[in-house]
């Protein structure tokens, strides 16, 4: 049976990976017949945020692997553990973890760079033809593991649609319930909560997207 690591930024959509999605893909996982193993990067959080107010506490400090643990039931790795060889695929829930954690391209736009544990492991996946699935603004990521004209969606805002092209990647417009998916380089994103207004609507996305990499692991 393929089994799939999933890579998990912490717990909390302003923080870390978002709960709704990464629980939402661990579903599709196994419906799909899929196992699944949860990895995260054993570091200090970027920051944490306070999931009422919205605001950023500044004395407070999270371990990314800890917090993921939430999430996975205690069932997660350190990412620096991961060995591509053990799986068949890879898949990134989003939250702005992805954007804080695995990367940073929420500080800096387009000159971000990728976390260094997880550049070497989405790397890997693409160099062995691996397929692989980004979530919501996980996608900004792509032009920097595959290079230029990548293929990918965030949904449909303007700006970040404009900064996955200015960084190298061919963005595509997709609605909530579609995916885009670059048959040359085996990967496959949806907007999930870029667009979601509700469980379902992320579902629809995110039930795609699994589905696709169960096709392609099937081929």
């Amino acid at each position: 049976m393929s089994r799939v690591a999933v890579i998990l930024s912490g717990c909390g959509v302003f923080d870390g990976a978002e709960i709704h999605e990464s629980v939402l893909t661990m579903l599709a996982l196994e419906s799909n017949g899929l196992n699944f193993q949860c990895f995260a990067p054993d570091k200090p959080q970027l920051h944490v945020v306070d999931h009422l107010s919205g605001e950023v506490d500044g004395e407070a400090s999270r371990n990314c692997l800890i917090e993921a643990a939430r999430i996975a039931r205690g069932q997660v790795q350190p990412l620096s553990e991961l060995q591509v060889d053990d799986y068949d695929a890879l898949l990134v829930p989003g939250g702005f973890g992805a954007a804080k954690n695995l990367c940073d391209f929420a500080l800096v736009g387009t000159e971000s760079t990728v976390d260094e544990d997880f550049f070497v492991v989405a790397k890997a996946f693409a160099e062995a033809g691996k397929p692989a699935g980004y979530l919501c603004i996980a996608p900004m990521m792509l032009p920097a593991i595959y290079g230029e004209g990548v293929k990918g969606t965030i949904g449909k805002d303007a700006e970040t649609a404009a900064a996955f092209n200015a960084m190298g990647g061919e963005h595509q417009f997709h609605e909530v319930n579609e995916i885009c998916i670059d048959e040359h380089n085996r990967v496959v994103s949806t907007p999930a909560y870029m667009l979601a207004g509700s469980l379902l609507e992320a579902q629809s996305g995110i039930d795609l997207v699994v589905a696709q990499l169960a096709k392609w692991l099937d081929a």
